[in-house]
C-alpha cells in the first residue's frame, strides 16, 4: 500500500507531456534567464533570484513546466560552488534561487538536463519493463560452472529457482539449470540488454548535445562581505534536518550551512574519533570508496583478508590497537556490473541491519540508488521502506546506534539516459527524503555536494569523498 501511495503521488508530479516534434520541446538557446530584481550591491548571505522563461525552438513560451534543471553558482578561482533551488510555476516560468555564501565574482549556471517531454518519456519508459538489464547467474555443478539467466521477475514458462524474502516482499529468480540444485548459485554478473521503451523520435531528446545544455548567457555578479556578522551554528549531530543547499564548497572544502563542523584535518583527530568504533558501510561502490580513502589516509587501518575475490567482496579494515572496525558490504539485488561477483553471502540491507547488535560505539552508513535506476521505481520504493523498518527495529533494541544515510550522487551525462539519467536519481532522492523524514538519522547529501563540486562521475574524486567522510565523523563524534 505504501509503495502504491508513493507511486500515485509521483505520477501526479510527472504528468504525461505531448511530444510531437523536437522543435516544440524546450530549447536552452531560445530560453531566457534574467536576474530578478537586480541590486547595486550583493552581500554574503543574500539571495540571488534568476527568472527563467522556457521557450521552444521556435521561440514560443512553453505553457507547462516539468523541465529537469540543474542549478549551481560557482567561482572557479576560489574553487567555490553551491547548488541552487528551482521553483517550477508549471507554466513555463521558473525562479532559481541561490544563496550567496562567499565574496567575489559569482556566476550562476542553469543546465537544461532534459526538457519536460524527455522527463515524461523517461518516467513512462522506466516503469514499463524489467528487462533492460540481463542477469547471468553462475551455479556450481560439482566443480564445473553452469550459467543461466536470472531476473527480478518470475517467468512462468520455465522451471525457476525462487529466492524469496517473504517478510520484505523481495524476490529474485533464476532459470533452474538441469540436475543442479537452486542452492548451488554462487556468482552473478549483468549486461545491458538492447531493449528500449522509448520511441525513435524520443531517442532524439537524449542525444548528448541535447542534454545538460547551459541556459544562462554571461551573467556574473560581485558579492561583498558588507560587515556580515557570523551567526553561531550548533554542532553537527544526528537527527538534524538538512536544508537545500546543505552546504557549499570553498577552496575545495565542503562547508555545512546548517551545523558547525570540526575539520578533522589531523590524523590524530580522526583516530581519536574512530577509536572503539564499529562502522558498517552498506551499499554500493560509492561507499566502498570510503574504505579505500580511509586505508590511504589512516595508515593504521589495514585490510583484513576475508578470502574474497574481485572488487565486490566484503571489505574489512581493522586497527586492533584502537579497536576500530570498518566494514563495507554491497547491497543485495539489483546489483549491476559486468564483472562476476559472489552472491554466497548476499543479503538485502534490511537483513544486514537486523544482524547488527548496535550500541553507542556503532555507526551504520547506508547508500543505494545507482543500481536501481534501470528498473521500475517500485523496486527502489520497496527497498527504501524495508530499510526504514529495519532501522526502526534497530532503534528499539539499541537506540544509541548512529545511522547515517548518504544520498546518491550525480554522475556523468550518459547517452544511455533511459538507464543512467540523473533524473532517475533525483526522483529516488525525493523518495528517500520523504520516507526517512521522521527518523533520527544523519543525512550526508551527496547529491547536493556533487552538484556544488560539479563532480560528474559515478565515482566522485577524493576531494568529495574526503568531504563526505568529514561530515560522517562530525555526526559520530
Amino acid at each position: 500500500m505504501m509503495v502504491t501511495e508513493i507511486l500515485e503521488k509521483l505520477n501526479r508530479q510527472i504528468p504525461p507531456r505531448p511530444f510531437t516534434h523536437l522543435n516544440t520541446t524546450t530549447s536552452a538557446k531560445e530560453s531566457r534567464a534574467t536576474i530578478l530584481n537586480p541590486r547595486g550591491t550583493y552581500c554574503i548571505g543574500d539571495q540571488l533570484d534568476v527568472l527563467l522563461v522556457a521557450k521552444d525552438y521556435f521561440g514560443h513560451k512553453k505553457k507547462y513546466g516539468g523541465d529537469f534543471l540543474r542549478a549551481r553558482i560557482f567561482s572557479p578561482a576560489l574553487k567555490a560552488g553551491a547548488s541552487g533551488k528551482v521553483t517550477d510555476f508549471n507554466n513555463g516560468t521558473y525562479v532559481v534561487s541561490f544563496t550567496l555564501f562567499w565574496e567575489g565574482p559569482v556566476s550562476p549556471s542553469i543546465l537544461l538536463m532534459h526538457p519536460s517531454e524527455g522527463v515524461s518519456a523517461l518516467w513512462r519508459a522506466r516503469n514499463q519493463g524489467y528487462d533492460r538489464i540481463i542477469f547471468t547467474g553462475q551455479f556450481l555443478n560439482g566443480t564445473s560452472p553452469v550459467f543461466t539467466e536470472c531476473s527480478l521477475t518470475l517467468n512462468a514458462n520455465t522451471e525457476q529457482c525462487q529466492y524469496l524474502d517473504a517478510r520484505d516482499h523481495e524476490a529474485f529468480y533464476c532459470i533452474k539449470p538441469t540436475h543442479v540444485p537452486c542452492e548451488a548459485l554462487t556468482h552473478m554478473r549483468t549486461n545491458n540488454n538492447n531493449v528500449s521503451y522509448l520511441s525513435l523520435k524520443e531517442h532524439l531528446l537524449f542525444r548528448r548535445f541535447n542534454m545538460a545544455v547551459e541556459m544562462v548567457k554571461n551573467l556574473t555578479i560581485t558579492v561583498s562581505p558588507c560587515n556580515r556578522i557570523e551567526t553561531k551554528k550548533r554542532k553537527c549531530q544526528i537527527g538534524m534536518k538538512t536544508p537545500f543547499p546543505s552546504g557549499y564548497t570553498f577552496k575545495g572544502k565542503w562547508i555545512s550551512t546548517f551545523c558547525q563542523q570540526n575539520m578533522f584535518s589531523d590524523i590524530k583527530d580522526i583516530n581519536n574519533c574512530l577509536t572503539r568504533k564499529l562502522i558498517y558501510l552498506m551499499g554500493d561502490s560509492t561507499l566502498r570508496q570510503w574504505v579505500y580513502y580511509l586505508n590511504k589516509v589512516v595508515k593504521t587501518l589495514t585490510f583484513f583478508d576475508d578470502h574474497g575475490t574481485g572488487m565486490f567482496h566484503t571489505h574489512v579494515l581493522l586497527d586492533t590497537n584502537r579497536h576500530i572496525l570498518v566494514q563495507w558490504k554491497k547491497h543485495g539485488h539489483p546489483f549491476v556490473t559486468k564483472k562476476l561477483f559472489s552472491v554466497k553471502d548476499d543479503n538485502y540491507i534490511p537483513r544486514e541491519i537486523d544482524q547488527v547488535a548496535g550500541d553507542s560505539g556503532t555507526a551504520i552508513v547506508i547508500s543505494f540508488g545507482q543500481h536501481f535506476r534501470p528498473f521500475p521505481i517500485n523496486i527502489f520504493i520497496r527497498r527504501a521502506i524495508n530499510v526504514k523498518k529495519a532501522i526502526e527495529r534497530l532503534f528499539l533494541r539499541s537506540p544509541d546506534t548512529k545511522v547515517i544515510i548518504k544520498t546518491e550522487n550525480i554522475r556523468e551525462v550518459n547517452e544511455n539516459a533511459e538507464i543512467f539519467s540523473d533524473f532517475h536519481g533525483s526522483i529516488q532522492n525525493l523518495i528517500l527524503r520523504d520516507i526517512f523524514r521522521d527518523l533520527n538519522v544523519g543525512i550526508i547529501d551527496a547529491w547536493d555536494m556533487t552538484i556544488a563540486y560539479r563532480s560528474e562521475d559515478v565515482h566522485p574524486p577524493n576531494s568529495v569523498i574526503e568531504s563526505q567522510i568529514a561530515m560522517f565523523l562530525n555526526y559520530i563524534c
